[in-house]
């Protein structure tokens, strides 16, 4: 089979019988279009010609060109799970990716935001949501959900209205692989939905089910998500990245550090794996040690 039509009915079965998510197909689409590439200098164009040294080759040429450790290791989890894949359903004869291995990636802890850099941005926002415009009231809607469910970024984008309970004080969510889970959210979460509801009206320029529009009337995106969040990150002190994720982990951080269970943490979070969420537990050894270091005077 061409390599071209592989990668392609490839990504068609990620989405529609694993059910990845859109990002995740983009992403291993892209690394096997880069794949093709570089096969198609050797003269490589058909499934069958693929073998464990050229996916060899064609990491260490990414390992040359300066890629990161976890760039490579994406890549080898992309084109692993291709030759998986094409050996299972008889497209090639054997499995060219199982003995693939790529340098494990370097592991940073995430940033997490302080008690009081939290509060000041949620001052920031109230303010700024106490005029009633539509933009503004959703704006404090989603970070107040963000923080307090600690949702990723595709999550909140795609709540609809009948995903949220506000007399349970629950939201609904289809997270990664098509999971479904129920998160909780507090009092002020809900004071901030409850008043964006009143003004969403405003935006609503055709029926549709989505809890968070757009300027345009349309589900909101993940780009305007980003946008905001990474705005209000600007002139926050830290290092680290500016996205929806670094409410996600500041959330989960501080669930442990306030004595939540960890595999309480886990099931919020719609981890797979506890390891995962494990993480969590360094960041909060982490703070604990600089507090320490800070405050001790033997230190």
């Amino acid at each position: 089979m061409l390599l071209e039509r592989a990668v392609s009915d490839f990504a068609l079965y990620l989405s529609a019988e694993r059910g990845f998510s859109a990002h995740t197909v983009r992403s291993y689409s892209a690394d096997l279009a880069d794949l093709e590439r570089f096969t198609s200098t050797r003269g490589i164009r058909t499934t069958d010609a693929i073998d464990l040294e050229v996916l060899r080759d064609w990491l260490w040429d990414g390992s040359k060109a300066g890629l990161a450790k976890s760039t490579l290791a994406r890549r080898s989890a992309a084109v692993r799970s291709f030759s998986s894949w094409l050996s299972r359903t008889g497209v090639a004869s054997t499995d060219a990716g199982t003995r693939l291995r790529a340098p494990k990636a370097d592991h940073h802890l995430p940033r997490v935001l302080t008690r009081p850099q939290i509060d000041g941005m949620f001052e920031g926002l109230s303010e700024r949501a106490s005029g009633g415009e539509a933009i503004a009231t959703r704006d404090l809607a989603i970070v107040e959900l963000l923080y307090a469910s600690a949702l990723r970024v595709s999550e909140i984008v795609g709540l609809d209205l009948d995903d949220v309970d506000l007399g349970r004080l629950t939201v609904r969510v289809t997270g990664k692989g098509s999971k479904e889970r129920v998160v909780p959210f507090g009092a002020p979460a809900k004071r901030a939905i409850v008043d964006y509801e009143h003004h969403r009206h405003e935006l609503v320029t055709e029926p549709t089910p989505a809890v968070f529009l757009g300027a345009r009337g349309k589900r909101i995106g993940t780009r305007t998500v980003y946008q905001l969040i990474a705005g209000l990150l600007a002139g926050v002190p830290g290092s680290g990245p500016a996205g929806p994720h670094t409410l996600r982990h500041t959330a989960a951080t501080h669930l442990l550090d306030g004595g939540a269970d960890l595999r309480s943490v886990q099931e919020m979070l719609g981890h797979a794996s506890l390891g995962t969420t494990q993480l969590y537990t360094h960041v909060s050894a982490e703070r604990l040690k600089e507090s320490y270091r800070n405050a001790h005077p033997r230190a």
